[in-house]
């Protein structure tokens, strides 16, 4: 029996996810590492890692709720995730509003003011619409897709574990596809003219959800497929490991020595969407899917054959939290320093990670302590 069939928890997946959280602290810091370390295996980031594995984790553990206790249950706790992902949105957003804005205007640091320029512009507007997850300042823009994708998850789950993902999977694709044709800015087009909103297209966040809900639900297709009665190992033939292996060596060779770096056609706009990371170009899923089939294969082994990373563990067991410590220092040091990645010395750099990623850890691991302690009526009872 499989740890994901038994009901533990696969440290594999906790290091994994550690890892991206680790990738995407050092993308959004902005310190020496940003640039050399961004899209490091190729030209995917950490965030679509994270999404991935999130919706892997959503559909292997509440597709066991839905197995075990019924739709019903599986739909509380789905709704009860979201409310609370809303609920840490929303006070990053009143710490973003008041400390974060109070520092940026104090010392004129336009990093912030250009975080918060259409708050600053609208306040009642910025601050009205960012709770109803329509105005998304950037960083700030993976909580509400986040919190979206889990109120759509219940309905998906149920239809893909009662008839199958074919379906869904053919519908998640084709709404990928429209998204490369404009489907959100003619969404928010119709909004302006009939709703009059008065948000601007790019402070919606920088995610397109209509793309980005492809790496939802092949995640939670996957790992709901892992509680199935008949689940079975996933398996590739020898030809489709070699492809992905040649593609895989070929898209990081191109990343790391291409001449221009993570902008795989340097200036030309219109190529460089075919990788684009905000609306998932095509080139760019398929780099992620040969990467993930690797992964799938040689992971296990790699991971029995390397000491296990319990720090990375730690993180990616706690991913909520930490991700949000994270999200709390990038905007810190925005404030404090602006977004110039050469503004400290490579010592201060050194420093400033040190210090952002030992607090991730402290905070994973108070985390964790808070969740193995009981409450105190249990721990009279059974002691």
């Amino acid at each position: 029996m499989t740890p994901e069939r038994s009901g533990k928890r696969s440290w594999e997946i906790d290091a994994l996810r550690g890892l991206m959280l680790v990738l995407m602290t050092l993308t959004h810091l902005p310190t020496r590492l940003t640039d050399p370390l961004g899209q490091p295996f190729g030209f995917v980031s950490a965030a679509e890692g994270f999404v991935l594995l999130s919706a892997y984790m959503a559909g292997l553990v509440y597709s066991r709720i839905a197995y075990r206790k019924g739709i019903v249950e599986m739909e509380r706790a789905f709704w009860k995730r979201a409310f609370k992902i809303y609920l840490i949105q929303a006070a990053i957003l009143f710490f973003l509003f008041t400390v974060i804005t109070a520092v940026g205007l104090r010392i004129d640091q336009p990093a912030v003011k250009n975080l918060v320029s259409f708050y600053l512009a609208q306040p009642l507007e910025g601050f009205v619409f960012s709770l109803l997850l329509v105005y998304e300042p950037a960083l700030l823009d993976i909580l509400p897709m986040y919190i979206f994708f889990l109120l759509l998850s219940p309905w998906v789950l149920a239809f893909g574990m009662r008839h199958g993902w074919w379906g869904v999977m053919a519908v998640s694709v084709a709404v990928w596809a429209l998204a490369q044709y404009g489907l959100a800015e003619w969404l928010h087009a119709l909004a302006v003219q009939w709703l009059h909103l008065p948000v601007p297209y790019a402070d919606t966040g920088s995610f397109n959800t209509f793309a980005w809900q492809l790496l939802w639900m092949a995640g939670l297709w996957m790992g709901a497929s892992r509680n199935a009665p008949d689940a079975r190992p996933f398996h590739f033939p020898p030809w489709v490991l070699a492809a992905a292996l040649a593609l895989a060596s070929y898209f990081f060779w191109w990343r790391h020595h291409g001449i221009h770096g993570q902008a795989p056609f340097g200036g030309d706009v219109r190529h460089n969407l075919l990788f684009d990371k905000w609306v998932l170009g095509p080139l760019r899923i398929a780099n992620l899917v040969v990467l993930g089939i690797l992964t799938i294969r040689f992971g296990p082994r790699l991971a029995r054959a390397l000491p296990r990373q319990h720090w990375l563990e730690t993180m990616g067991a706690a991913s909520l939290p930490v991700f949000c410590t994270h999200l709390i220092a990038v905007l810190l040091v925005l404030a404090l320093w602006g977004d110039n990645q050469l503004a400290r010395p490579w010592w201060g750099d050194a420093l400033l990670l040190a210090a952002v990623l030992g607090t991730m850890w402290g905070v994973g691991r108070f985390t964790q302590k808070a969740d193995a302690t009981p409450p105190p009526e249990e721990a009279t009872t059974t002691s």
